[in-house]
C-alpha cells in the first residue's frame, strides 16, 4: 500500500505560538519577562523546548548553564501540555488533503519528535486524531528522527511498505529521515523555513496542500 507519512509541527500545524509561549512562561517563572518572539523565533521553536530555551537564556541570562535547561524543561512541557491548542491551527489544507489521499487508497500516519502523549492531545483536540493509521513520537521507540527506525515503524503501523512510501516535514530533521530510510521527501514552503528548505535538495517541495495527492500520486506511483 502506498503511504504518506507526516511531521506534525511545522508541517501540519503551526504549533509555534503556543511552544514560544511554553518557553515565555518560564522565563516569566523566573522574573525573566518573555524573550521570544512568536514571530520571529518561530524557527527555534520547531527545533524544540530546549532550544527555545537556550536561545531565550541567551537574551536574559547569558551566562546559564546547562542544569538552567533542564531545570526548566519540565515546567515548560507542563505549561505546554496545558495550553497545547490556544494558538495551534492545522495549515489551509491540510485536513482536506489527507482526506483525499485516503480515499484513494493511501496510508497515512504522523512521524514526530514530539512526545507521543502531547501529539496523541493535540491531534484529539483539533479533531484529527482518527484520519491517521499511525503516530510515532519522540519517545515511542528508544531513537527519534533523523534515526530512520521512528519512520519506518509509522508506516508499518499505518498498515503500509517502507518501499512504497514518502516522508512530509519541514526541516533538515525530515530531510535527513528520508534519507535514512532510503525514500522520498517533499518539504514544505509554508513552513518555518520557508523557500529556504529547498537547499536541503528534497526529491520534492510542496507550496499548498491542495497540491498534495498529485504530488503523492507523481512520486509513489501505483
Amino acid at each position: 500500500m502506498r503511504t504518506v507519512i507526516f511531521d506534525l509541527d511545522g508541517t501540519l500545524a503551526d504549533t509555534s505560538g503556543d511552544l514560544i509561549a511554553a518557553a515565555n512562561a518560564c522565563f516569566a517563572g523566573l522574573g525573566l519577562g518573555a524573550p521570544l518572539d512568536p514571530v520571529g523565533d518561530k524557527v527555534t521553536a520547531f527545533q524544540g523546548g530546549r532550544a527555545m530555551l537556550r536561545l531565550g537564556f541567551d537574551r536574559v541570562r547569558p551566562d546559564w548553564a546547562e542544569g538552567d535547561i533542564d531545570a526548566q524543561f519540565p515546567q515548560l512541557l507542563r505549561h505546554y501540555g496545558d495550553h497545547i491548542d490556544v494558538h495551534t491551527m492545522l495549515y489551509p489544507g491540510a485536513v482536506e488533503a489527507v482526506e483525499e489521499l485516503r480515499h484513494a487508497g493511501f496510508a497515512v500516519g504522523i512521524c514526530t519528535n514530539k512526545p507521543e502523549a502531547l501529539a496523541q492531545v493535540l491531534l484529539t483536540r483539533l479533531g484529527v486524531r482518527g484520519m491517521f493509521g499511525s503516530l510515532i513520537g519522540a519517545d515511542t521507540l528508544p531513537t527519534r528522527k533523523p534515526d530512520p527506525a521512528p519512520y519506518v515503524a509509522s508506516v508499518t503501523q499505518a498498515g503500509g511498505q517502507v518501499a512504497r512510501s514518502m516522508l512530509i516535514g519541514d526541516t533538515a530533521t525530515d530531510r535527513n529521515t528520508a534519507r535514512a530510510a532510503g525514500v522520498p521527501c517533499a518539504l514544505v514552503t509554508f513552513g518555518p523555513e520557508g523557500h529556504g528548505v529547498a537547499a536541503l535538495e528534497p526529491e520534492a517541495l510542496l507550496h499548498d496542500y491542495p497540491s498534495l495527492f498529485a504530488l503523492a500520486d507523481g512520486v509513489l506511483p501505483i
